[in-house]
């Protein structure tokens, strides 16, 4: 069972349902080195026991970068590295850090995903799904993820950050790249280099608004980063702890909330009558979003360090092993969730779906995801239906990728409600 060739990245559920109910509760991966954990439970479990399970994990994801670099040619590697020169090296933050550490960072912006946040940033959540549902329903077909599902994600992320109208164009392109990092599409040499100098660009750009925010405060993100100060060591946060922070919101912020737009629009069109079943009901279409949340979670897996001598279930864990956690696997746990493969509108506690995490490292924009998802849902069934895959396009297939799942086109075909 290799869960991370590229046929099964592309559909990985058939494997996680041999692993959830194979003999052992949690799968060794002798090639990856990595204990797999499938099932809801354990994932819970893991996630509850933070002195265990650490999520220090950042060794292990250098050193799967540099396993993807050893595959380049040698003047490629050299030439990345010369580009990388310019990069500030960021230090761990808020996903990968333990309590106490963990909260340092995660309290500094927590305060801009509480309710009252989230419900005051409506206004200008719906300015930017009609913006870009004016394109879609200026055509009749077309591809749902550039038209809607990649632009609209990313300008609301910009905005809550504070990128300055005349740098977006570029911030759209660098993030976008900075998320495709994690992705395993095959990228030409040139390409590759491409989005090193992004990379060095997109930090110049932040550590330029970082220092004018310093000097003239305003009500985004990078505002509080730049003003706030550490409580235990009273001080400012550096360039790098910033840009470690900025850099994990470009991935959750948008490329997250991107692909669950992507996925829950395919859904829509392989069981038409979903959208009679939700159209102009706000109950339903919120049950709607946290199924199709449940059903392709964003973050397919996320790892974790053991800290010391341990079990799972009854599995023995060393010290220093390194476990995967799938939620992606969890989402679709029959033990967990009846019909696991269907969406299912009367399924109650819907919410219990793992797509966001669980415990002190819940993804904090999962508020802002939402209100996005539902607020999109419910403006998409009022103005278009009749919602098919085109059918003079290629069936769509997930981007294979280590970490996430997303779609990298979905044509889709529809009329417009009269």
């Amino acid at each position: 069972m290799d869960l991370f060739s590229i046929e099964n990245l592309l559909n990985p559920y058939p494997v996680y349902k041999q692993m959830r109910d194979g003999e052992d509760p949690v799968y060794f991966d002798e090639t990856m080195n990595l204990h797999i954990v499938t099932r809801y439970d354990l994932l819970r479990e893991v996630l509850k026991r933070s002195n265990d399970f650490s999520s220090k994990f950042d060794a292990f994801m250098a050193n799967t970068r540099q396993v993807a670099l050893a595959r380049l040619s040698s003047s490629v590697r050299v030439e990345l590295a010369r580009i990388s020169e310019g990069l500030i090296d960021t230090p761990p933050t808020m996903l990968t850090l333990d309590e106490p550490e963990h909260s340092q960072y995660r309290n500094l912006v927590a305060k801009l995903f509480t309710g009252s946040q989230i419900r005051k940033s409506e206004a200008g959540v719906r300015k930017v799904i009609d913006a870009r549902l004016a394109d879609l329903c200026a055509v009749t077909q077309g591809d749902f993820m550039s038209i809607f599902a990649y632009p609209v994600p990313l300008e609301i992320i910009a905005e809550r950050l504070g990128i300055p109208v005349q740098d977006r164009q570029f911030f759209y392109e660098a993030a976008t790249a900075a998320a495709a990092a994690l992705k395993m599409s095959a990228v030409d040499d040139d390409e590759m280099l491409h989005r090193a100098e992004l990379a060095v660009g997109l930090q110049k750009l932040l550590i330029r608004i970082i220092e004018r925010r310093r000097q003239q405060p305003e009500e985004d993100m990078i505002t509080l980063l730049a003003i706030s100060r550490l409580e235990v060591e009273d001080r400012l946060l550096s360039h790098g702890e910033a840009l470690s922070v900025l850099g994990q919101f470009l991935v959750a912020g948008h490329e997250t909330t991107t692909s669950s737009f992507g996925w829950a629009m395919l859904q829509l069109c392989r069981r038409p009558e979903l959208q009679a079943h939700i159209r102009d009901d706000e109950k339903a279409i919120k049950v709607f979003v946290e199924e199709a949340l449940r059903l392709e979670a964003p973050v397919q897996g996320l790892p974790r360090l053991v800290t010391r001598d341990t079990q799972l279930d009854g599995y023995v864990l060393k010290q220093g092993d390194m476990i995967m956690l799938r939620f992606g696997s969890a989402n679709r746990d029959e033990r967990q969730f009846e019909n696991p493969d269907e969406i299912d509108l009367n399924r109650e506690k819907a919410g219990l779906q793992m797509s966001f995490g669980s415990g002190p490292h819940h993804c904090i924009g999962a508020p802002l995801a939402r209100q996005e998802l539902n607020i999109g849902f419910m403006e998409i069934m009022k103005r278009i239906e009749a919602i098919v895959l085109d059918p003079g396009q290629p069936e769509p297939i997930a981007e294979p990728s280590f970490i996430l799942r997303g779609l990298s086109r979905l044509p889709i075909a529809f009329r417009h409600r009269s």
